[in-house]
């Protein structure tokens, strides 16, 4: 199946591939590709979902509640809700990963909203990020 929508912003790209409509609300999946230097979302954790992310290229360094996780091609790592975490791209080189988020309660519309507070230009406004975060049910904590 062909990507629904890629959504652009700060050094990252979305791929949506599943979305709650195609999946009955079970899962979501959308790969990420960020590019090196990217800047990465604060640590949040989900309120009303658990998160698995599978590694696709490159190596995405990713924090959950304190321990450092590698997470390279064919790696995977499973994020409960509530799990504290966070990713960089650390490597000089654009990283891929697939993240599947259940159930499929988080949609395109997150990243679309991110987008456009990111894509405004100038120093983001953080306050207006953390409301998006808050809305679609990530919870930001000071990193």
């Amino acid at each position: 199946m062909a990507h629904k929508e890629i959504i652009k912003f700060g050094g990252m790209e979305i791929h949506f591939c599943l979305d709650a409509q195609d999946t009955k609300n079970s899962l979501t999946m959308f790969k990420c590709v960020i590019s090196a230097g990217a800047k990465i979302a604060a640590p949040h954790y989900h309120e009303h979902f658990d998160e698995t992310v599978y590694g696709l290229k490159g190596i995405a360094t990713y924090t959950v509640d304190g321990k450092t996780i590698e997470l390279g091609s064919g790696d995977s790592l499973f994020i409960p809700r509530g799990a504290v975490h966070g990713f960089a791209n650390k490597t000089n080189e654009t990283i891929e990963f697939l993240c599947f988020a259940n159930p499929g309660i988080f949609g395109p519309d997150y990243f679309k909203d991110i987008a456009e507070v990111i894509n405004a230009g100038g120093p983001p406004d953080m306050a207006k990020l953390k409301q998006v975060m808050s809305n679609h049910g990530l919870v930001p904590v000071a990193g």
